[in-house]
């Protein structure tokens, strides 16, 4: 089991930024690729950035691309989402999660935290 607990959202002006962290407990953190999901009222949750397990590739939704970047630290079992120039439209929760895949697919991981919100306003 892994156990995973985001912190960092909060309510930022557009054009603000927030530090998402994610950390781990449980099986060897550095065994897993991670990924961030957001999910905003009334939508599916969708991929936010993920990253492999030795940090040396990663990925990101278009609409992100260029705005957020996701890092890890593997010694502090910490993944982090750095979010910078937000837009009212990343208005979300956000949630970090664990797989043994490096992917896109939200079915490709199997352990979730609870979420930490973030809310842009304009």
């Amino acid at each position: 089991q892994v156990q995973l607990v985001e912190s960092g959202g909060g309510l930022v002006q557009a054009g603000g930024s927030l530090r998402l962290s994610c950390a781990a407990s449980g099986r060897t953190f550095s065994n897993y690729a991670m990924g961030w999901f957001r999910q905003a009222p009334g939508k599916e949750r969708e991929f936010v950035a993920a990253i492999t397990w030795s940090g040396s590739s990663t990925a990101y939704a278009d609409s992100v691309k260029g705005r957020f970047t996701i890092s890890r630290d593997n010694p502090k079992n910490t993944v982090l989402l750095q979010t910078n120039n937000l837009k009212p439209e990343d208005t979300a929760v956000y949630y970090c999660a664990a797989g043994s895949r490096y992917s896109s697919d939200r079915s490709k991981y199997a352990y979730w935290g609870q979420g930490t919100p973030v809310t842009v306003s304009s």
